[in-house]
């Protein structure tokens, strides 16, 4: 590409080596959650929420779990400020949920922000200034030490504020643009904010670390973290957070990087919505930790659910392919994935696994509320017999034979294939019914009676061509004699390929399946199928599709 040389590395690593971060393997418990979604993904939206809007996702995200939730800029806007009054005066809070709030180190927003607050029994006041190089040179044109004062003057006035009011709450600091701040300035001016606050074991303080434009690989960010971990000052009384953006798509492993580095806690939105490229994807973060057995402490054992309350406050779609909960995240159109697939949940029910490791499915689909057929087997034209074979037996109970799954795989495809489209788990079940099942055409089975004297022998009533006749002939076995009638009686040569029968369902009005293939003196196969209360009829009207098919 053109101009390539006008771009630069804008990070800066730490003075010394922090890379112990390396030798930690995953996430091991889950951080303290702070969703940002009616503050950082609200003011992204196009249009910005209503306040119904606004009051229905705050208690939505309640319900999943979270016990932080950053409610807005109160200052900054009326319809911000009214949000906060109400949830307030309201009593909509829950006791066990804190509201986090956003301000400038400007007096007269500090003190707004606080009136804004008042009679909130659990609360964050989060104060940020910008230190990255660009924007005290470009932004603001102040030295380290005039940004420093910016900090600390908006740190003293928090504690005048609340030596005035009698208002205690907790209180957070962001070094905004912390990505592209020298890192000894970061622990500086964080340090100064630390020593104004002075956190106790009671009443910590958060230092947030955002990455509010991203500028390099998660490990870099990682190693700043850690540096900073390392040389905060009280460090046992401050809880260190996260905020990562998504500009180099990045935000989720810096996040997860960023947490074995000794981050404490996570601030993002529901699927990433944000500024620019978006937050981090708290849905992801968690959903990666669950499927390692790590509880996440949030609630999404109903995805389509959270999917469908997000598209609608925020107006915006969930991707077919987000991690977790896509449309399709679980979807096997592929015959060798779907054969894996299947073969893998046959291995779970015959080996009582206590853990999930079925291939191509990180999660269970089930745990969100995704089913097997229609969200995990998809069917087309790519499907495969192992697949197709799968979602015929979980749904509806046909345990068809390897053979006949093959050739019923074959006949799907060509369906999908001419009609250019998926088949529902539905019509998949009407092409087996109307292909193999019960076929009467120009044979059709009217009754039978069976005796025996050593072997068996089997009389049949069968409409031939329209003509009813009676045939009869003995075998080793009901379906052999019948099988042996119908070939001296109506001049078929043919062997019974493979035979295969099973109960559909229990109960005394249960229905039998039997499946029958017949190889003709040329060895191909054709495969019947039959169904009745019966299993013995079930065998005949099997043999008799077969026939009817191989004739065709």
């Amino acid at each position: 590409m053109k101009n390539v040389n006008k771009y630069t590395r804008q990070y800066f690593m730490p003075p010394v080596s922090s890379l112990k971060w390396t030798q930690k393997e995953y996430v091991e418990k889950a951080p303290i959650w702070c969703s940002v979604d009616l503050r950082d993904g609200n003011q992204s939206l196009i249009v910005p929420m209503s306040l119904e809007e606004k009051l229905e996702f705050f208690q939505y995200l309640c319900k999943i779990g979270f016990k932080e939730i950053e409610v807005g800029f109160p200052a900054a806007s009326e319809t911000e400020y009214e949000f906060l009054r109400t949830l307030i005066e309201q009593d909509l809070i829950p006791d066990d949920v804190t509201v986090q709030v956003l301000t400038q180190s400007r007096e007269h927003i500090i003190r707004k922000t606080f009136e804004s607050l008042k009679g909130a029994k659990n609360a964050i006041v989060h104060l940020y200034n910008s230190t990255s190089v660009a924007q005290r040179e470009q932004v603001f044109k102040k030295s380290k030490q005039e940004i420093i004062d910016i900090a600390v003057f908006g740190a003293k006035l928090f504690n005048q504020i609340a030596e005035e009011t009698g208002c205690h709450y907790q209180y957070e600091y962001s070094p905004e643009s912390f990505t592209g701040t020298e890192m000894d300035f970061a622990v500086e001016i964080c340090n100064a904010v630390l020593d104004v606050w002075k956190p106790t074991p009671d009443n910590k303080v958060i230092i947030n670390l955002p990455v509010t434009v991203s500028h390099s690989m998660p490990h870099v960010y990682a190693s700043q973290v850690e540096y900073m971990c390392d040389h905060l000052n009280n460090r046992e009384n401050v809880i260190v957070s996260l905020h990562p953006h998504n500009d180099r798509g990045c935000a989720v492993a810096d996040s997860e990087l960023g947490l074995l580095a000794g981050a404490d806690r996570i601030e993002g939105t529901l699927f990433g919505n944000g500024e620019r490229t978006g937050n981090v994807d708290i849905v992801t973060l968690a959903m990666n930790m669950y499927s390692q057995g790590v509880d996440p402490k949030l609630n999404f054992e109903n995805m389509p659910e959270v999917v469908s309350t997000y598209e609608k406050m925020t107006n915006m779609k969930v991707y077919d392919r987000q991690p977790y909960a896509g449309k399709l995240v679980f979807a096997a159109f592929s015959g060798s994935h779907q054969d894996a697939i299947a073969k893998g949940m046959r291995w779970r029910q015959e080996h009582d696994c206590d853990h999930w490791t079925v291939p191509y499915l990180p999660i269970d689909p089930k745990d969100v509320g995704r089913e097997y057929d229609g969200d995990v087997i998809r069917i087309n034209s790519q499907s495969g017999k192992g697949g197709i074979g799968y979602l015929l037996q979980q749904k509806y109970g046909f345990d068809l034979p390897p053979k006949m799954r093959e050739d019923f795989g074959y006949t799907v495809k060509s369906v999908s294939d001419h009609a250019h489209k998926e088949l529902s788990p539905a019509e998949v079940h009407d092409i087996f019914q109307k292909t193999y099942v019960n076929i009467q055409d120009n044979i059709r089975l009217v009754d039978y009676h069976v005796t025996r004297n050593g072997d068996f022998h089997v009389t049949v009533h069968l409409e031939v061509n329209g003509e009813v006749k009676e045939i009869s002939g003995s075998g080793n076995g009901r379906l052999d004699a019948a099988s042996n009638a119908m070939k001296q009686s109506l001049g078929l040569d043919y062997t019974i390929f493979q035979y295969q029968e099973h109960a559909l369902e229990q109960g005394s009005t249960s229905q039998a399946a039997a499946y029958v293939g017949i190889a003709d003196k040329n060895g191909k196969v054709t495969w019947g199928a039959g169904i009745h209360t019966d299993i013995v009829t079930a065998s005949i009207m099997a043999l008799v599709s077969a026939i009817n098919r191989s004739q065709k």
